[in-house]
Order: structure tokens, then sequence, then C-alpha cells
């Protein structure tokens, strides 16, 4: 017999591979960070001797959640300014913040929170998009957790760089930094279109074919950006983008509400990712993507959960159920959207968005070991027919009972167990202080 690390047990995995497998009575036998083997408990108890079985009963083993889009560090920022038009809520509110408080110790720190929550969520891989990308990749890596880190790229003079060029040259060196660590990796961030332009947007794709990484970027979030571009390049964003270079399938365009069908069929025939963001597009009352007109074109679309400061949680499973049943009602088809597509576009589909399919998103031989268990003996969960449905449609974040990335487990019993969680939320109330000395509004 092999000895092995862990052998992880559930009465069901779901191992969201290509043929959509699911098991019951199932193991994943894991060594090293990595899963050598998917399969029955009797099967794969007889094969391998492991250092540690994890009780299965009443669990649901699948793969960790992929957030493919985040402003981990604006954590700190969580109900500081709502219910107001997104260019009011950046330019009187938050931008004014950032100015003030941002330096990579925010950054750390808000970031670690934002760790923190969303592990205990259930979400292993993160897409995040921010300045001071270095703290942020550094939280990540002493959580445990898997990111891709965007080095934040605006046309404008903030607290991160003093120019373009000081810009690119800072993301050039953090993303040459990260290249070889096992769980952090580097991209590229431009804000947007109105953000930066044409020439900065030409040097990133520069920049992202020759280190080979992602470009992350908002892309016709609002109608007001669609009519901005529009007047400055005389095309919608998304025509702008491929007339400039812009489009391949190493890019992750976020939000994506405004798009007409002939944008849609140019980021199918281009390959581009979409991280769709509705909970966060919906507060904003930026309008709702056409994911289903996506999906139809064989779009990749994954789910972002965006920042906290405009969501307000960092909560997946959120996300996919509100997604699930808003696009069914406005398509007035109840079949739109469906719970095993959903479940995947959370997992799968999310890493192949971010470049990652090879090592996670599903449970299989060869990949690495990126786990979520449910518990499922919950009133809410009960009596259990289809485990696609009650994840997508009943299912709460403190459900996850077990939280495993790269082998390591981060969460058990629902409890975080890699960190000192009460230090974090210690540190949380200390930057609300100088963030808002009053305390907040009421």
């Amino acid at each position: 017999m092999q000895s092995i690390d862990t052998l992880l047990c559930g009465d069901t995995i779901l191992t969201m591979n290509d043929t959509m497998d699911v098991l019951q009575n199932g193991a994943v036998a894991v060594h090293g960070g990595d899963i050598l083997a998917v399969g029955s408990y009797p099967e794969l108890i007889a094969h391998y001797a492991p250092k540690t079985v994890v009780d299965g009963k009443g669990k649901v083993l699948l793969p960790g959640f992929v957030n493919a889009h985040c402003h981990a560090a604006m954590a700190y920022f969580r109900g500081l300014a709502d219910d107001m038009h997104l260019k009011e809520w950046l330019e009187q509110h938050i931008w004014p913040a950032e100015n003030r408080l941002l330096n990579p110790e925010f950054v750390a720190d808000s970031a670690e929170l934002a760790c923190l929550e969303m592990l205990k969520g259930g979400i292993t891989t993160v897409n995040d998009m921010y300045f001071f990308g270095g703290a942020t990749a550094r939280s990540a890596k002493n959580m445990g957790m898997r990111a891709v880190v965007g080095a934040g790229i605006v046309d404008f003079p903030t607290v991160a760089g003093n120019s373009v060029d000081d810009y690119l040259a800072k993301a050039e060196e953090f993303i040459r930094q990260w290249s070889d660590d096992p769980l952090v990796s580097g991209c590229i961030a431009p804000h947007s279109a109105y953000a930066c332009g044409s020439d900065t947007l030409r040097r990133v794709k520069e920049m992202a074919d020759r280190l080979g990484c992602l470009i992350h970027l908002h892309v016709s979030e609002t109608a007001w950006e669609v009519s901005e571009i529009q007047t400055r390049f005389g095309k919608r964003p998304v025509e702008y983008l491929e007339s400039i270079g812009m489009l391949a399938p190493n890019v992750v365009a976020v939000h994506c509400v405004w798009l007409d069908d002939a944008e849609i069929e140019i980021f199918a025939r281009r390959g581009v990712g979409v991280a769709h963001c509705i909970e966060s597009n919906l507060k904003l009352a930026s309008g709702v993507a056409p994911v289903a007109k996506m999906l139809k074109a064989g779009v990749k679309v994954a789910f972002g959960t965006d920042g906290a400061a405009s969501n307000n949680d960092l909560n997946m499973l959120g996300e996919i159920s509100t997604a699930a049943k808003v696009h069914k009602a406005l398509a007035a088809d109840p079949t739109v959207l469906d719970a095993k597509t959903a479940l995947r576009m959370a997992t799968r589909v999310g890493a192949e968005v971010l470049g990652l399919c090879d090592r996670v998103g599903s449970l299989e031989p060869g990949k690495r070991a990126d786990i979520i268990s449910f518990d499922m003996r919950k009133p809410h969960l009960s009596p259990l027919y289809d485990p696609y449905s009650h994840i997508v449609y009943a299912a709460l974040p403190s459900d996850i009972d077990l939280v495993m990335v790269d082998g390591n487990v981060l969460v058990q019993g629902g409890r975080a167990v890699a960190c000192d969680e009460t230090s974090v939320l210690a540190r949380a109330e200390e930057w609300k202080a100088k963030i808002s000395p009053t305390g907040g509004r009421i």
C-alpha cells in the first residue's frame, strides 16, 4: 500500500471534470499537495495508507471556488459609502479615501481580512486587482491562498505611482518577482479603457505577451463608460479594444454589462474570458450582463465578487445563487443558467479563465489539492436530492466544513486553522479608527 498524506472522504464528490462525474461514498487521495486519485472509498482505502483520514459522513466534496475578480484590499472600505452611482461612489468617496490611506501596510492588512473571508466561504483562488500588489501577494501567501495578483495601471498619478512608466516598471518587477511561486502569480491590471489611454493599453499588451501573464481590466461596466468611450474613439468599448489589438485569451474582462451582440461575438472569436460580478452590478445599479447570450456564443464566463466596498461581501455562494435566479427572470426561462452550469462556472470555468485549469478547478489526478467540503446535515439542506441544487440555491458559507489549498487544510470544522482570526479582526478595528474617526454613518 502506498503511504499518502490525506484521504478526504465524502458521501458525494462533485468532480467537475470533463464528464462532470459524481461519485457516491467517494474519496480523494492527496499527497504532497497533489491529487493522486479520485474514486470510491473502498477502492482507495484498499490501495493507500493515509496518515490522516477525514470523515465524509454527510459531506459533499468539490473543487474550491475561483473568484475571477476582486479588490481584496478594499475590504476595509466595506459599508463606508453605499447606495449611490458608481461615478459618485468612486470620485467622491473611494478615491479620496484611497489617496489619504493607501500604503503597503493598509493593503496587506485589508487583503488579509479579505483572504480570511474568502477562504471561510470556500474560495481557494482569487484574481485580484489593486495597487501595492506585493502587499496583497504576501498576504495571500501567508494565508495559504492561491492568487493571481494584478499590478494596477492608470494614466494619472496616485500614491502607488507617479506615471505610466512608473506603474509599468513596477508591474514588470512584481510579476518577475513572483513568477516561480507555487501559489501566487502576477498579472497586469489596467483599470479600464477610460482610465488608460490607447498607448498605455498597447504597452500593457506588449508586456503581458512578453511575460506570458494575464491582462485583467474592467470593460463596459456602466452606460456612462460606453458613452465615454464612444465619444473619445467613435467605437463601443469592446470594438475599441479590438481595434488596438488588446483582445486575446489571456484577457479577463470584468463586468461586461453593456455588451451588444457584435461585441459578444468579438469576445467569443478572441477567446476573452469574462468575470461576471452580478451582486456588485445590482447594488450599484450598473445593470446585468447578458450572460445567457455570452454562454450561448461560447464565451467563457466565470464569477467574481468584486470588492467588499461595492458588494458588500466576498461570498461566492451569493454570486452563484443570485446569478442563477436573476438570469432566469430576465430570460423568462427557468432553464437558463441551471445549477450545474452555475457551479461549473464557479469552479472549472473560473480556472480556465485564469489560465489555471491544468492545476485547479476540478478534482482529478495530477491537479493540485484545492478542495472544499460542505456539511449537508443542516435543516436548510435537508432532505438532500440533488447536491448541485442545494449548493447553488440553499447553501451558506457557514455550511463549508473544510477548505484545503495545495494540500494544506486552512479551514476545518468551519474554523480557520492556519491563521489567528482574532488578530485579523482586531487589526480591522484599528484601521476603522483611522478610516472613519467618527465611527461611521448612522
